[in-house]
């Protein structure tokens, strides 16, 4: 996989040393608090996901949905198409909603409005990866692991065409490897 890379943009320890820092920013947050209920936004978000939780020090609940507005494609399609709902589970809820990457920002923005009508205590956004040179939206997350350039990125957990996510770091996808 290596070699469908132009470049390695971030290592496995500069993520891991992220996580980490991002997991004790939560933990302090919220130490005098309700745990957060932390949303899991599949399939990307997985690997940072479960890296995430386990550097929070309270006793989470989590939660999974799938959201996406790509497809197999390299850009949005600018349609975010929600799979799973969590109506009942969210009411009354401190809510982190963690997402792989906000790139339009559509898919963060669709489900941060939807979640506000149904009664959250607060909601919150955590993205391994912000790209706000691609961004459509007006939605910013309240914790980043990496500001980055807009490129196409896949490794943990990102993907093109479901490929990719196993990649232990974060690479730049050589463009013969997504063009048709």
């Amino acid at each position: 996989m290596r070699n469908d890379m132009k470049c390695i943009l971030l290592t496995k320890e500069e993520i891991a040393k992220r996580v980490c820092e991002l997991g004790n920013q939560i933990a302090e947050e919220y130490k005098n608090e309700d745990a957060p209920l932390m949303i899991c936004i599949l399939k990307g978000s997985i690997v940072f996901f479960a890296d995430l939780i386990r550097e929070i020090d309270l006793p989470l609940k989590i939660e999974f949905m799938t959201a996406s507005s790509y497809g197999s494609a390299t850009v949005s399609s600018g349609r975010v198409k929600v799979v799973s709902e969590l109506d009942n589970k969210i009411v009354g809820k401190n809510v982190i909603l963690v997402e792989d990457i906000i790139d339009s920002g559509r898919t963060i923005a669709y489900i941060k409005n939807d979640m506000l009508t149904k009664g959250v205590k607060s909601l919150k956004v955590c993205a391994l990866l912000d790209k706000p040179d691609r961004r459509v939206s007006d939605v910013h997350a309240d914790y980043v692991g990496f500001i980055i350039p807009d490129e196409f990125v896949v490794g943990y957990g990102l993907d093109f065409d479901q490929q990719y996510r196993n990649f232990p770091d974060i690479g730049v996808l050589k463009p013969e490897m997504y063009a048709n």
